[in-house]
């Protein structure tokens, strides 16, 4: 038995408890509690119960997205619309609040408003062909403009009060009905990615499309459910955001798309397409919530976190290749 082989174990041979402890997300979550620890070092509000509650409000209305960008990720595609889907569905919330709409109504607009757009990416991708990096640019420009023509520099206000629970309302404590809802979400994506048909067919047509379409999996219906699942969630971020803003502009949720997509990657979704988990998307969003929240405590402007949300998504993209070419 040469050297070479007696170093190699196959991973099916690797137990489960050595796999995990070698696992990204088992990486993620050393980082997340370093930086818990350092955040509490550097601030002494940090610990407060209701400071940490606040905390949770910088990641779980990008994370619900975020939940169906890994699915849709996992596929080979990709969503650059989300944050103009939240533009356009609040505006569309809005201009009914105008017209005297009560609390049910907005919601079943703000998310009729997500499926529509993610309607609209579905069919352009999976129906016409086009590139969905090319087609979400395309109707990113395309929703947030609708938003900036209906508003201008105008503002919507005079949202119902008890429509203000669902971004300001607490469901027990310090636990709010956001934080709550994405605990849900994340069981509910966990579970379909990792336990059932359509989550094997996710990963079958990432891996390989064309030989997943061979095997009897309908790729196309699959990719058009995971657009109209990227519109859905981005309505539901929209619902939430407005609700905890009170108000609607034409530019809210500027910039999101980056911190989603950010957010999937550094849970390990390979941004080609194949692999990645829910559970890690959890931890990262929870790594990017403890790092923002951190750093606004310590007064840092707001630039700087986005020029660390740049550096930080280069470098969970580049890290990979520079592991392989340093190992080879």
């Amino acid at each position: 038995m040469t050297d070479a082989t007696a170093r190699h174990i196959p991973d099916r041979l690797v137990s489960p408890a050595a796999r995990l402890l070698k696992s990204w997300e088992t990486l993620l979550l050393a980082v997340a509690l370093a930086i818990f620890v350092a955040n509490s070092l550097a601030s002494p509000y940090f610990l407060n119960a209701w400071n940490l509650s606040d905390a949770t409000f910088n990641f779980t209305e990008k994370a619900m997205i975020a939940f169906a960008m890994a699915l849709l990720i996992i596929s080979g595609e990709i969503d650059l619309s989300v944050a103009s889907i939240i533009a356009l569905a609040s505006t569309a919330m809005g201009a009914a609040v105008q017209a005297g709409a009560g609390t049910p109504v907005l919601v079943g607009i703000g998310l009729g408003t997500g499926l529509a757009c993610g309607a609209v990416n579905g069919i352009l991708v999976t129906r016409m062909g086009l590139p969905s990096i090319v087609v979400t640019i395309g109707t990113m420009s395309l929703f947030r403009g609708i938003s900036y023509i209906a508003l201008g520099d105008k503002v919507y206000k005079g949202y119902p009060s008890d429509f203000g629970y669902f971004g300001q309302g607490y469901v027990w404590w310090v636990f709010s009905f956001e934080l709550v809802l994405f605990a849900i979400l994340a069981v509910v994506y966990g579970v379909l990615l990792h336990k059932t048909n359509f989550g094997r067919a996710v990963y079958a047509i990432g891996n390989n499309p064309t030989a997943a379409l061979f095997s009897g999996i309908r790729v196309q219906r699959v990719k058009f459910i995971l657009f109209l699942l990227t519109g859905l969630m981005s309505g539901i971020a929209a619902i939430c955001l407005t609700s905890r803003l009170g108000s609607t502009r034409p530019s809210i949720a500027f910039g999101w798309e980056l911190e989603v997509v950010t957010m999937v990657v550094l849970g390990g979704v390979n941004i080609l397409g194949g692999s990645g988990t829910i559970p890690g998307v959890v931890i990262a969003a929870f790594v990017m919530g403890l790092v923002t929240f951190g750093l606004g405590l310590l007064n840092v402007p707001g630039i700087v976190m986005s020029i660390f949300i740049g550096c930080l998504l280069i470098g969970v993209i580049a890290l990979p290749r520079l592991w392989t070419m340093w190992r080879g």
